[in-house]
């Protein structure tokens, strides 16, 4: 499945939630992220694999309790340390 974020951005609400959906648009570009069901924000195998494929960039979209999680939060600053900017402060 070939997806990129602007279908994800126009696609109908049931598919943003979809995980495997999801997955898919943000392993072409992970700043689809922006447009996934909040619940799917949350998932931690669906931001890390957007991490990957956003220069760490897609932090800012995950959801609040991850941009606290310590392997998400260094998994984004291993790619770009410009990263940190979207982590907690806590």
């Amino acid at each position: 499945m070939t997806i990129s974020k602007y279908e994800l951005e126009s696609a109908d609400d049931s598919l943003k939630k979809d995980k495997e959906f999801v997955l898919a648009a943000v392993r072409i570009d992970g700043l689809a992220l922006k447009f996934a069901d909040d619940s799917l924000k949350k998932d931690k195998e669906v931001v890390l694999a957007a991490l990957l494929h956003s220069y760490g960039k897609a932090l800012q979209y995950a959801d609040d309790s991850l941009k606290k999680d310590k392997e998400v939060v260094l998994a984004a600053v291993s790619i770009d340390g410009l990263a940190l900017e979207y982590a907690d402060d806590s």
